[in-house]
Protein backbone atom coordinates (compact mmCIF):
# COMPACT_ATOMS: atom_id res chain seq x y z
CA UNK A 1 0.00 0.00 0.00
CA UNK A 2 1.44 3.38 -0.97
CA UNK A 3 0.51 6.85 0.13
CA UNK A 4 -1.65 7.63 -2.69
CA UNK A 5 -3.90 4.56 -2.53
CA UNK A 6 -5.08 5.61 1.12
CA UNK A 7 -8.70 6.77 1.33
CA UNK A 8 -11.16 7.06 4.10
CA UNK A 9 -13.60 3.48 4.53
CA UNK A 10 -16.44 2.98 2.81
CA UNK A 11 -19.25 5.12 4.97
CA UNK A 12 -17.10 7.27 6.93
CA UNK A 13 -17.50 10.21 5.31
CA UNK A 14 -20.61 11.60 5.18
CA UNK A 15 -21.75 14.86 2.92
CA UNK A 16 -23.31 17.77 4.65
CA UNK A 17 -26.71 18.73 3.94
CA UNK A 18 -27.57 21.42 1.20
CA UNK A 19 -30.53 23.26 2.82
CA UNK A 20 -32.94 24.94 0.75
CA UNK A 21 -32.05 23.43 -2.72
CA UNK A 22 -35.78 22.66 -3.89
CA UNK A 23 -38.44 20.39 -2.99
CA UNK A 24 -37.03 17.00 -4.11
CA UNK A 25 -34.20 17.37 -2.10
CA UNK A 26 -36.55 16.82 1.25
CA UNK A 27 -34.90 20.34 2.36
CA UNK A 28 -36.29 22.57 -0.06
CA UNK A 29 -38.56 25.60 1.08
CA UNK A 30 -37.96 26.08 5.04
CA UNK A 31 -35.20 24.37 4.82
CA UNK A 32 -35.65 22.57 7.97
CA UNK A 33 -36.53 25.26 10.20
CA UNK A 34 -40.10 24.83 10.25
CA UNK A 35 -42.98 27.19 9.43
CA UNK A 36 -42.75 30.97 11.15
CA UNK A 37 -41.44 31.42 14.64
CA UNK A 38 -38.20 32.46 16.41
CA UNK A 39 -35.92 30.31 15.23
CA UNK A 40 -37.26 30.43 11.25
CA UNK A 41 -36.32 33.98 11.12
CA UNK A 42 -33.14 34.98 9.77
CA UNK A 43 -30.28 35.97 13.14
CA UNK A 44 -33.41 34.21 15.21
CA UNK A 45 -33.01 32.23 18.25
CA UNK A 46 -32.20 33.45 21.77
CA UNK A 47 -28.98 34.52 23.44
CA UNK A 48 -26.78 31.29 25.62
CA UNK A 49 -28.02 31.32 28.98
CA UNK A 50 -31.61 32.42 27.97
CA UNK A 51 -34.09 30.12 29.84
CA UNK A 52 -37.37 31.08 27.68
CA UNK A 53 -37.83 34.52 30.50
CA UNK A 54 -37.44 32.45 33.42
CA UNK A 55 -34.92 34.23 35.48
CA UNK A 56 -32.09 32.68 34.33
CA UNK A 57 -29.29 31.20 36.52
CA UNK A 58 -26.97 33.38 36.08
CA UNK A 59 -29.71 36.23 38.04
CA UNK A 60 -30.66 33.62 40.63
CA UNK A 61 -27.62 33.13 41.82
CA UNK A 62 -25.81 35.16 45.05
CA UNK A 63 -23.13 37.24 44.11
CA UNK A 64 -20.20 37.61 46.32
CA UNK A 65 -16.46 39.33 45.84
CA UNK A 66 -14.85 42.17 44.51
CA UNK A 67 -12.67 42.44 41.35
CA UNK A 68 -10.26 45.41 41.76
CA UNK A 69 -10.04 47.26 38.63
CA UNK A 70 -6.31 48.68 40.11
CA UNK A 71 -5.15 45.19 41.10
CA UNK A 72 -1.84 44.78 39.58
CA UNK A 73 -0.09 41.48 39.12
CA UNK A 74 3.19 40.38 38.93
CA UNK A 75 5.53 38.26 37.05
CA UNK A 76 6.85 35.38 39.88
CA UNK A 77 10.49 34.37 39.61
CA UNK A 78 11.80 32.60 42.27
CA UNK A 79 15.92 32.54 43.29
CA UNK A 80 16.73 29.12 41.77
CA UNK A 81 16.21 30.22 38.40
CA UNK A 82 18.77 33.32 39.13
CA UNK A 83 21.82 30.67 39.37
CA UNK A 84 22.41 30.91 35.31
CA UNK A 85 23.53 34.55 35.83
CA UNK A 86 27.68 34.39 36.37
CA UNK A 87 28.90 36.23 39.82
CA UNK A 88 28.38 39.93 40.01
CA UNK A 89 25.94 40.18 37.03
CA UNK A 90 23.45 42.84 37.54
CA UNK A 91 20.36 41.39 36.90
CA UNK A 92 17.61 43.63 36.28
CA UNK A 93 13.72 42.92 34.04
CA UNK A 94 15.71 43.93 30.78
CA UNK A 95 18.37 41.41 31.05
CA UNK A 96 15.32 38.71 32.26
CA UNK A 97 13.50 39.97 29.49
CA UNK A 98 16.53 39.76 26.87
CA UNK A 99 17.24 36.04 28.24
CA UNK A 100 13.31 34.87 27.64
CA UNK A 101 13.76 33.83 31.77
CA UNK A 102 10.35 36.13 31.80
CA UNK A 103 8.23 36.60 29.02
CA UNK A 104 5.51 39.37 30.04
CA UNK A 105 6.61 41.54 32.96
CA UNK A 106 2.93 42.32 33.78
CA UNK A 107 2.89 45.04 36.36
CA UNK A 108 6.54 44.28 37.56
CA UNK A 109 8.67 41.48 38.53
CA UNK A 110 8.57 39.90 41.63
CA UNK A 111 11.34 37.72 43.31
CA UNK A 112 9.89 34.61 45.57
CA UNK A 113 12.37 32.68 47.97
CA UNK A 114 11.83 29.14 46.38
CA UNK A 115 15.17 27.03 45.90
CA UNK A 116 18.93 28.30 46.78
CA UNK A 117 21.16 30.95 45.34
CA UNK A 118 24.54 30.17 44.93
CA UNK A 119 25.78 33.29 43.11
CA UNK A 120 26.39 36.38 43.62
CA UNK A 121 24.50 38.95 42.10
CA UNK A 122 22.95 42.61 42.41
CA UNK A 123 18.96 42.00 41.75
CA UNK A 124 17.04 44.49 40.98
CA UNK A 125 13.28 44.43 41.35
CA UNK A 126 9.89 45.87 41.97
CA UNK A 127 9.30 43.31 44.92
CA UNK A 128 10.98 40.32 46.66
CA UNK A 129 9.61 38.42 48.97
CA UNK A 130 11.50 38.32 52.57
CA UNK A 131 12.68 34.65 52.30
CA UNK A 132 14.17 35.93 48.39
CA UNK A 133 16.25 38.62 50.33
CA UNK A 134 17.71 36.78 53.10
CA UNK A 135 19.28 34.26 50.15
CA UNK A 136 20.17 36.49 48.06
CA UNK A 137 22.18 38.53 50.69
CA UNK A 138 23.58 35.25 52.29
CA UNK A 139 24.86 34.74 49.03
CA UNK A 140 26.90 37.44 49.35
CA UNK A 141 24.75 39.87 46.48
CA UNK A 142 22.49 42.58 47.13
CA UNK A 143 18.42 43.30 46.46
CA UNK A 144 17.01 46.41 45.20
CA UNK A 145 13.62 47.51 45.16
CA UNK A 146 13.07 49.86 41.81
Amino acid sequence: MNLHELSPAPGSRKDGFRRGRGIASGNGKTAGRGHKGQNARSGGGVRPGFEGGQNPLYRRLPKRGFTNPTRKEYAVLNVADLNRFEAGTEVTPELLMEQGIIKNPLSGIKILGTGDLSVKLTVKANKFSQSAVEKIEAAGGKSEVI
